[in-house]
């Protein structure tokens, strides 16, 4: 303290200044760092983030409100529309005022309602008078005054496919009904023949497919703050739910119009709307042959009939209520029919739902009985579209034992109608009917369908080669004819398989393997069915099955073209392909009567337990001609009794179809027959 009192007061005050001036520099450059900071943030707002700042200051005073596209068609092979949109014209309003039951809204309501008023009283003197005339609370309930279903700039559908004399009323007097515009929407309609309703598949509201993760990349992109306005999606509008509809949306939807509407801090619309038409879908060229497909369809009805009123194997078979069949090229691929059945017709959905009537009766079969067994229907005792395959799987089975080596295309077999395996013989397996069919070779095995050959020479000797680890060489084989693995079809939701030899734990890999190797271990569709028959009768390529094979824009120009494609080649010896495709010759003497061509063919009679019994289920496969086989057939009849007598005269009739419009030959049947016609139309009148 006393040196503060001694200290001399000039240097007081120049220590004072001293300080003074230290804070004064301080607050400057304080100040100088502040003010660089501010501009080169406002530099970085102008020049860097100005322009996303000003597209979403744009966004908030603009709204892109979509204008959904024509939907692309779906086309038969002939050129038939499967599935097509019409164009009409549908009355919109896009509300300018709140007219809700807020305060500001329930001075304006009055106005609304006028308006609902006038509108009914157009509709009422120039609308048609087919249809249910709209009452003043359907369209008060249309205009969505409490928005209920869309923001205030959304605009309202009141009414669809409207007249001339409707747009032309409504065109000279926009300006008594404010907000109300005319738009293009589209309705979609399905061949009333109902042609392979479940392969072309049905729409629904976009906002009812929110639990379906086919639709996850769309939902992701909707989501987008840099979304595309012409991908954005509406929760109205109708897309894809199944087949071809679904796989193939994003080409057949197209692209959305949309209106660039103004709106005020209210989130309602001003202004003028400055409109981008949409852009039609593509076309959908399918390979399925309409009269081919229909006689398919037809057939495989036929044959349930026939069944429930003539006995097979002793019986009729009431509870066969269901069928399956798909026909592929074994070249190309391309399937030409795929049948389940029953089916129903899609115009159902056509308002993107369904009446709950309606729904009760296509609830078990609206859904693809050859690619999967989930709602296609159900025989008697609920047996679904994937029966074991029986017999139909003992040309892979003799096949398999060749190339393992386990026989040879030499070796002799004693068939005693029975054979025994397991812990001291504990089990065993008889032939069908008991037969014994003595001294066979492993293509008579196929031909008599031996269950005893594949479970001593197959079964039971891939097991004591390989172990346990034979299951997976069996698996190994089955992939390779396309059983148990995706076959590449272009269609969703497609089932891979019931693989009970690898999940069956009850039972010992001996078991499984001797099981499997007679058809009684896995269950597969009918198109995996096909693709194994067409991979044999390729001696080992697997095709890819295509149902389209070209999409094509509106004016015809090719988007994209399906090729020919080889998913997988198994290489076996020549020798083993004769042996076992000369074995494929069961007996069918009734279904192919009179046939003109040498085919390849197995039947197969799986069975499956229901109500206390063992129950028959028909199946078959087969391809023609032998010799430069062109098409593949399987076919599959639950409960439907001996493939034999249930499933292959739905084949012949497909073969038949076939031959007719393409030729197994090469020579389409009916060009032969109308020149034929014509040569015999011409010499009669000469003669005249």
């Amino acid at each position: 303290m006393k040196n503060s009192y001694n200290d001399d007061p000039r240097e007081q005050e120049a220590k004072l200044k001293r300080h003074f001036n230290i804070r004064l520099n301080l607050f400057f450059f304080s100040t100088f760092i502040i003010f660089t900071v501010i501009i080169v943030r406002l530099a970085i707002l102008q020049f860097v983030e100005g322009p996303s700042l000003s597209q979403q200051e744009t966004s908030m005073r603009v709204k892109d409100v979509p204008l959904s596209p024509i939907r692309g068609s779906i086309l038969a092979a002939g050129g038939e529309k499967l599935a097509y949109s019409t164009p009409v014209q549908s009355l919109y309003i896009t509300l300018q005022k709140d007219y809700s039951k807020s305060e500001r809204g329930k001075k304006n309501r009055p106005e609304a309602l006028e308006i609902a008023k006038k509108l009914k009283e157009v509709f009422d003197k120039y609308g048609d008078k087919v249809n249910e005339p709209m009452t003043e609370e359907d369209i008060v309930k249309a205009m969505d005054l409490d928005y209920n279903k869309g923001n205030g700039y959304s605009p309202r559908l009141i009414k669809s496919g409207l007249n001339k004399q409707e747009i032309a009323y409504f065109l000279e007097r926009k300006s008594e009904f404010p907000g109300i515009d005319i738009v293009e929407d589209s309705i979609r309609h399905y061949d009333t023949d109902t042609v392979a309703v479940q392969t072309i598949g049905y729409l629904k509201k976009y906002k009812s497919m929110d639990d379906v993760k086919w639709y996850d990349p769309i939902r992701e992109a909707n989501n987008s703050l840099d979304k595309d306005p012409a991908l954005d999606y509406t929760s109205e509008e109708l897309v894809g739910a199944d087949g071809l509809e679904m796989y193939y949306q994003n080409e057949l939807r197209g692209k959305n119009g949309y209106k660039k509407v103004p709106i005020d801090p209210r989130n309602m619309a001003t202004g003028v709307s400055e409109i981008v038409p949409p852009e039609k879908g593509y076309d959908l060229h399918t390979n399925i042959n309409k009269n081919i497909q229909l006689i398919a369809e037809q057939a495989i009805l036929d044959q349930l009939d026939w069944v429930h009123k003539n006995p097979v194997s002793g019986e009729v078979h009431p509870n066969a209520k269901t069928g399956y069949a798909v026909a592929m090229e074994v070249d190309t691929g391309n399937v030409v029919a795929m049948a389940s059945m029953p089916d129903y017709d899609t115009n159902v959905w056509q308002s993107g739902g369904i009446a709950s009537d309606d729904w009760s009766k296509i609830m078990t079969n609206y859904q693809n009985g050859t690619i999967t067994p989930i709602s296609s229907g159900r025989s008697g005792h609920n047996f679904d579209s994937t029966v074991l395959l029986g017999s139909t799987i003992k040309p892979l089975s003799v096949l398999i034992g060749l190339n393992e080596g386990l026989f040879t295309t030499t070796t002799y077999y004693n068939d005693t109608g029975i054979a025994y395996f397991g812990k001291n013989d504990s089990s065993s397996v008889r032939n069908s009917g008991r037969h014994a069919y003595g001294s066979l070779r492993p293509s008579g095995a196929i031909r008599h369908s031996s269950n005893a050959f594949m479970v001593d020479m197959v079964g039971e000797k891939l097991w004591k080669k390989y172990g346990n680890e034979g299951i997976d060489v069996w698996d190994k084989y089955m992939k390779e004819f396309g059983l148990g693995v995706s076959t590449g079809i272009d269609l969703p939701k497609e089932y891979l398989g019931n693989l009970n030899y690898k999940n069956a734990e009850s039972e010992t890999a001996l078991s499984r393997l001797a099981y499997a190797s007679f058809g009684q271990q896995a269950g597969y569709t009918a198109m995996q069915l096909a693709q194994y028959t067409a991979t044999l009768a390729s001696r080992g390529s697997r095709m890819e099955p295509h149902i389209v094979n070209k999409i094509t824009d509106e004016n015809g120009n090719i988007i994209k073209e399906f090729k020919p494609t080889v998913l997988n080649k198994v290489e076996f010896k020549d020798a083993y392909w004769n042996e076992v495709i000369s074995g494929m010759e069961t007996n069918v003497p009734v279904a192919f009567a009179g046939f003109p061509y040498d085919f390849a063919r197995k039947t197969g009679t799986s069975q499956q337990w229901g109500a206390g019994a063992n129950r028959d289920n028909g199946v078959f496969i087969a391809f023609a001609p032998r010799k430069n086989p062109k098409l593949a057939v399987a076919v599959i009849i639950p409960e439907g009794g001996f493939g034999a007598w249930s499933a292959a005269p739905v084949a012949r009739k497909i073969f038949d179809a076939y031959d007719q419009e393409y030729g197994l030959d090469g020579v389409p049947k009916k060009t032969q027959n109308q020149q034929t016609n014509d040569q015999s139309t011409g010499q009669t009148n000469n003669t005249q």
